[in-house]
């Protein structure tokens, strides 16, 4: 019986939030980009039907799927569990309570597990539970805490998907001793939050969010330093990416849309985004 928990590849740019406006207009700018990845992944698959992920149903699952696709496994050897940030599954679901709320149901399910990551308060790492577990496994197999991240991840991560954890519920209700608990903090598995309480985390994270912010950085700069501040999707995807976006544009450019740092303008041209007024 599982314990109680207390309550607590590029992808095709179909769907955007709009910042304000009516849902009409919403639902506008969420069909804006399908052009540049769409024609990217049409000339790699050499058919349209080839692409079943579109993200037209609104699936915050496939979002997260068609993000974990771009992120850049070998940057890392493999040592970190594939990575989405709920900004970019903003950027491919229309509707965010929506996409809040499917997300929700996927983390109460054992799907997923969110991780706040720290750089920002709404900064929200998500990983599917599968690549996480496998991941933490390697990284502390043969170190001296493997049986106290094994013992969590046999009796928590199975029965609690909350993003933290408090001590009463670690020591009363998952029996863990304050020096296994020390143990969990030295693996990297939790973080303190406070005295008496953790962030669930992921080990070695630290060189993802440090890549993270120095590219959202550099690709911000690239609209920033562009005629009138603003710079076509296709162009910017075209474009060498600078030597300090290391997770790449794509992945970048669904931060930005999702995180309504830049605004997606329909043209002539093509998707045109845009540094949002000050």
């Amino acid at each position: 019986m599982q314990a109680p928990c207390p309550q607590t590849t590029p992808p095709a740019f179909y769907l955007f939030p709009a910042a304000n406006g009516s849902r009409d207009m919403s639902r506008k700018r969420h069909r804006l980009v399908p052009e540049t990845f769409g024609l990217k992944r049409r000339r790699e698959l050499g058919d349209v039907e080839a692409d079943p992920l579109r993200c037209e149903s609104g699936s915050a699952r496939e979002a997260v799927a068609e993000i974990v696709r771009l992120f850049p496994r070998v940057l890392f050897e493999d040592a970190l569990p594939p990575i989405a940030l709920r900004s970019q599954v903003y950027s491919l679901v229309p509707d965010r309570t929506v996409a809040d709320r499917q997300l929700k149901a996927l983390q109460e399910q054992g799907e997923i597990r969110i991780v706040q990551l720290g750089f920002d308060l709404d900064a929200q790492g998500i990983m599917f539970t599968e690549d996480y577990r496998t991941r933490v496994l390697k990284a502390c197999d043969g170190r001296p805490y493997a049986a106290a991240v094994q013992k969590f991840l046999a009796s928590v991560l199975p029965a609690c998907g909350d993003l933290s954890f408090q001590q009463d519920q670690m020591t009363q209700t998952f029996g863990f001793r304050d020096p296994e608990i020390t143990q969990l903090v030295k693996a990297g598995v939790l973080t303190v939050r406070d005295a008496g309480s953790w962030w669930l985390a992921v080990p070695g994270a630290g060189r993802f969010i440090k890549y993270f912010v120095k590219g959202r950085q550099a690709v911000l700069s690239m609209v920033r330093k562009a005629k009138y501040r603003e710079l076509l999707l296709s162009e910017l995807l075209g474009r060498r990416a600078p030597a300090s976006v290391r997770l790449g544009l794509a992945y970048h450019v669904h931060d930005l849309i999702g995180a309504q740092l830049v605004d997606c303008v329909s043209t002539t041209s093509g998707t045109l985004l845009r540094l949002p007024e000050t």
